[in-house]
């Protein structure tokens, strides 16, 4: 540890309780915590006013921290996680219901997964093949626990998931049938509309999408297996879902930090989402560590603080300082008036923030100019 203008801030964390932006180490992840208790209770009461279920999506940040202000403040039921081992994190904090909303098939996984409900844990897995049921059932029996199963079902996202009515219900007979499983639901995520731009666009791939699932639910009710759950649902298309008539439970999460892909598209109104609905929560914080030429400046965050798959990041708060460029270590921006000086610090809305947030080991929760604490990205890189 050394002092630092009075604190002390270590080698391994970027800032301590009371320290003002200036004094946080750079790059770092930093979290409007006004914004982001704002953005979750808007989801919660959303959800409570449709009579939804929200499972809050614990892969956009990897955080027992933020999970616990999902489910506080916007009544989160639990949790969605993509890989064993992040469900592990979840489970060990004594997160109590876990949807695993991918398929788990290695061996050695599944048999991790059976575990978890002896944690005190509801655990469900998602499942699209047959010979996957037979598997995750030995394991079930084999550790004397539980698990519930969705049927995923391809809605147009063309990913995982069974294709048709038929080979829905042969799979949901099969989990009923089977000793240590229970059928719980279907998995109906349309993940290809999240990010079309235009509410129309998405409108008209949530009805491609809904109609097919309105056959799935329709051939389980008919073959005695009604669904208790149809899950789904992302920030760019919940309100669809919740409007069809077909779904109850929701399963967003970037709605809670909001990035620049997601704040591309429009709302019913033709309204960029991130100024009429969710609020930026979410910056890569940089610093200006060189201005070598009039009209060019560079940062300290580049590739390995922040991800560009989605595109670049954008510059909050100062209008006409933009990124052109992202490298390992660097981002290039325009500053065409010469505003920024060395050590200036600039709040970034990174371009995708899931992947984003698995590349640091600390947010620094920022009220009223000053570091409120400092939370740890619990789940970061679990990624088997």
């Amino acid at each position: 540890m050394r002092a630092f203008d009075g604190l002390e801030v270590g080698f391994d964390i970027p800032a301590l309780p009371g320290m003002t932006e200036a004094q946080i180490q750079t790059p770092c992840l930093i979290l409007d915590m006004d914004a982001l208790e704002r953005n979750i209770r808007k989801l919660g009461d959303f959800a409570r006013a449709h009579g939804m279920r929200h499972r809050a999506h614990g892969k956009m940040h990897k955080s027992v921290d933020v999970l616990a202000l999902q489910q506080d403040l916007g009544g989160a039921a639990g949790v969605c996680c993509q890989k064993v081992s992040e469900a592990e994190v979840f489970a060990r904090a004594g997160v109590r219901d876990i949807l695993l909303s991918n398929q788990v098939t290695d061996p050695a996984k599944i048999d991790r997964l059976a575990r978890l409900p002896a944690l005190g844990t509801e655990v469900t897995v998602c499942v699209d093949d047959l010979a996957n049921v037979a598997a995750l059932s030995a394991a079930a029996q084999r550790h004397g626990t539980a698990l519930d199963c969705f049927v995923e079902f391809d809605c147009g996202a063309g990913r995982c998931g069974v294709s048709g009515p038929n080979a829905a219900v042969a799979l949901a007979q099969a989990i009923d049938a089977a000793p240590g499983l229970r059928f719980a639901g279907v998995q109906a995520y349309q993940g290809a509309m999240q990010h079309l731009e235009t509410h129309a666009e998405r409108q008209a791939a949530a009805d491609r999408a809904f109609a097919l699932v309105r056959q799935v639910v329709d051939a389980l009710a008919a073959a005695g297996l009604p669904p208790k759950l149809v899950s789904g649902a992302g920030t760019g298309s919940y309100r669809l879902e919740a409007a069809s008539g077909l779904y109850n439970e929701l399963q967003c999460g970037s709605y809670a930090f909001m990035d620049a892909d997601y704040g591309r598209i429009r709302d019913a109104e033709g309204r960029r989402i991130d100024e009429s609905e969710w609020e930026n929560a979410l910056f890569v914080l940089t610093s200006v560590i060189s201005h070598p030429l009039p009209g060019r400046a560079v940062g300290d965050a580049g590739l390995k603080a922040m991800s560009a798959e989605s595109g670049l990041p954008l510059v909050h708060g100062l209008d006409g300082v933009t990124i052109t460029g992202l490298s390992d270590e660097h981002c290039t921006l325009a500053d065409p008036e010469n505003r920024l000086k060395i050590n200036d610090r600039l709040r970034l809305v990174p371009g995708h923030c899931d992947p984003t947030c698995n590349l640091h080991d600390w947010y620094v929760c920022i009220r009223n100019g000053r570091v409120e604490d400092v939370w740890p990205v619990s789940a970061r890189g679990k990624v088997w």
